[in-house]
């Protein structure tokens, strides 16, 4: 066992701050290959993980969703995938290229996506890019030319909104330029111009999908919009050969993204109609959502339940099922509070151990321990009906295992709810309850009963803390790396 007994946590904590954080490395299991002249029946654990995911997806609703829990980064584009199958449509409705999504194929191949839904790589599933996405076109266009040129057709199987709105090359600039001018208090984003493209968006001088069919008016739209950046900030070059240039830019596009516009409101709702199955994607997360999150570090868009209705122009009547998707542990990108962050070499351990770096960044990721407050919170705000526990297998090598089950105040009285005073996040201390780690590889199991008594225990403590079901269990990268329960 490689124990690392001196390393202390800072991670705010009453219960047991000192507490050590120790790696096992677990044996791997060799493989087995079995030879029969007979075809081989699945063994009965196989045929029961079967059957547990029928009857899982089987009675998820007509309109479904996958949401964030946490600051983003949970895993929700592996279990789109996987639903996608049993999806007639897969629709983003917010957020933009942003968003990092990393799935896998039947074959183990790995693709990274930012604007097109998950439920691409499902060969008879529509992806539907709602009004509320911001659209970078130049990112869009190479998302396409990858998945084509990996054999995953894209021909008739991707409709954009034209009612969403346009994210130009200068909001990127902007976003940089923005953060420059808050220097130590910067938000901490992609800079891919998010931010800035819903600013033009609800200053009400932004440009839609739509606008693109109409290049007549479409110079006059474009300058005044780069005028405004312009006017605002004095390192933002423009001129008329800069829009001269833009506009003929956006000329070729227009005529590419044409057959990829649609009224996607009237399509959504004539599929509800039809008794199409739809599946939401979401990006980002709760903890990120522009009203509810830890803002002003925040994402610009609205990531929580209530994104669904107005990103895609559909009836809350007919949302169903909405899975939120949570890691075994707790991640964030950017700055802003995180009350259960492991600092120093203990972070490190955990980063490493989950390859936590980011899908669209590459930076690295903020780690701590499942944070049950914040948890709490997010199921509250959406009304989750079931849970999807990411990346438990991360957790396999650890002696023990910590979660943040209460908020306090330094006198000791309990906070009864994730508050939205940042000086009160930095000051609180978080109280823990310390379980038993598993130390064995569980990345090969696909019954929940075969699971570790200790890495159970964990399962069920959180739904107990929570009253929240956790029906869907990561433990590995792979599509078939998911126990149903």
């Amino acid at each position: 066992m490689n124990s690392i007994s001196s390393l202390a946590l800072d991670s705010h904590a009453v219960c047991n701050p000192q507490r050590p954080f120790s790696f096992h490395r677990a044996r791997p299991i060799p493989n087995v290959v079995v030879c029969s002249a007979k075809p081989v029946a699945p063994p009965p654990t196989k045929l029961a993980a079967v059957d547990a995911s029928a009857g899982r997806i089987g009675s998820l609703s007509q309109v479904s969703g996958v949401l964030g829990c946490q600051w983003g980064d949970e895993g929700k584009g592996k279990l789109v995938d996987i639903l996608a199958q049993h999806f007639e449509i897969v629709a983003r409705c917010q957020g933009g290229a942003n968003a990092g999504h990393t799935i896998y194929n039947a074959e183990g191949k790995k693709f990274a996506l930012h604007l097109v839904p998950s439920g691409i790589l499902n060969e008879d599933t529509l992806c539907v890019i709602g009004n509320g996405v911001v659209v970078h076109l130049p990112g869009l266009f190479k998302e396409i030319d990858g998945l084509e040129s990996s054999g995953v057709s894209c021909n008739g199987r991707i409709l954009i909104s034209d009612r969403a709105h346009l994210l130009f090359d200068f909001h990127q600039l902007v976003d940089g330029l923005r953060e420059a001018e808050l220097a130590k208090s910067f938000i901490g984003t992609t800079k891919r111009g998010i931010g800035p493209c819903y600013s033009s968006k609800v200053n009400r001088n932004g440009i839609r999908v739509g606008d693109l069919r109409h290049m007549d008016t479409f110079p006059q739209k474009l300058d005044l919009i780069l005028s405004d950046a312009a006017l605002r900030f004095k390192d933002f070059n423009y001129g008329p050969d800069v829009l001269k240039e833009e506009v003929e830019k956006y000329k070729r596009y227009a005529e590419r993204l044409e057959p990829f516009i649609a009224d996607t409101v009237h399509v959504m709702n004539e599929a509800i109609e039809q008794k199409k199955n739809i599946l939401v994607e979401g990006g980002q997360a709760t903890m990120l959502d522009i009203d509810f999150g830890t803002y002003p570090f925040v994402t610009s868009s609205s990531p929580s339940a209530g994104g669904i209705c107005t990103g895609l122009g559909i009836a809350p009547r007919v949302v169903g099922d909405l899975i939120g998707v949570v890691k075994a542990y707790t991640t964030r990108v950017g700055s802003g509070p995180f009350p259960t962050e492991i600092l120093g070499s203990g972070g490190d351990l955990l980063r490493f151990a989950g390859q936590e770096f980011g899908t669209t960044t590459g930076r690295p990721r903020r780690c701590g321990w499942l944070d049950i407050v914040a948890l709490k919170y997010s199921c509250q705000i959406n009304g989750f009906s079931s849970l999807n526990l990411t990346k438990l297998d991360v957790l396999s090598d650890l002696d023990e295992i910590q979660l943040g089950v209460a908020y306090k105040l330094v006198d000791g009285t309990q906070i009864k709810s994730f508050p939205s005073d940042l000086r009160l996040l930095e000051q609180l201390k978080v109280e823990y309850e310390v379980l038993p780690g598993w130390k064995s590889d569980i990345s090969s199991v696909r019954n929940y009963s075969e699971l570790p008594k200790a890495a159970r225990q964990y399962v069920e403590r959180i739904e107990e803390l929570v009253g929240v079901p956790i029906h869907y269990i990561g433990v590995g990268p792979g599509r078939d790396a998911l126990i149903y329960k």
